[in-house]
């Protein structure tokens, strides 16, 4: 015959995995609510040291629009700066080395070039994506975890599904308190009345601390981002 006690002890070894579990969802739960509320503000911090910079680049325009972005930054307090384009895209990464070897340009020693597998090519069918993005991801992790910056991770993030698992993954590690990073979107002047699917997925999801946009319509109809005019 079972005694009581024999009969409490296994559910007081259940009740217990249960409370633990629900500690760490509530506080789980209380970090992402954190997260969520402190994305966007500025940094309260008084420390001038340089800021590591993870730069993606989008093909074509969107890396004349970002290096035109680039241009009238201060360098000497984004650096190191990291600049990734997709696997198959050689040309943004080319046009990134003759934008750090600019006359103009004295840091040209804080630049780092890599490339990253892209979540989705343009064309590439919403299925077989499923796939290249769960790649992309792995890939993102390695590369967040090899760049390990000094002071925290700043994004200037522009064009398609590039930047999405990076943003991502940058995301998850400020929830999980790893790093706090800044992520900064500048959506493409090519999109006058919508966003694109990535700026749409950091604006929506609250993963972009700021969305930039370059036409006024752009602003009204996503009111959270913030119109900076023309970049060309």
């Amino acid at each position: 015959m079972i005694s009581g006690n024999e009969w409490l002890a296994p559910m007081a070894e259940s009740n217990g995995i249960l409370m633990f579990a629900f500690t760490l969802v509530t506080l789980f739960l209380v970090r992402l609510l954190h997260v969520f509320y402190n994305t966007g503000k500025a940094l309260r911090s008084t420390c001038m040291k340089p800021r590591s910079t993870l730069i993606v680049l989008g093909s074509g325009g969107h890396t004349a629009e970002m290096l035109n972005l680039l241009s009238v930054l201060q360098k000497d307090r984004f650096m190191p700066r990291y600049y990734v384009a997709a696997a198959t895209d050689n040309m943004s990464l080319q046009k990134a080395q003759t934008f750090e070897s600019s006359s103009n340009n004295a840091e040209t020693g804080n630049a780092q070039y890599m490339q990253i597998y892209r979540s989705r090519e343009v064309g590439q069918s919403y299925i077989t994506s499923v796939l290249t993005t769960l790649i992309a991801i792995v890939h993102a992790v390695w590369l967040m975890i090899k760049i390990r910056p000094q002071v925290y991770l700043q994004f200037l993030c522009n064009g398609p599904g590039t930047c999405i698992p990076l943003c991502g993954i940058a995301f998850v590690f400020k929830v999980l308190g790893i790093r706090w990073s800044s992520i900064f979107y500048v959506e493409s002047i090519a999109r006058v009345k919508r966003l694109s699917l990535s700026g749409l997925l950091l604006y929506k999801l609250r993963i972009a601390d700021q969305v930039y946009v370059q036409w006024p319509q752009l602003q009204r109809m996503y009111p959270r981002s913030i119109y900076v005019g023309c970049l060309m």
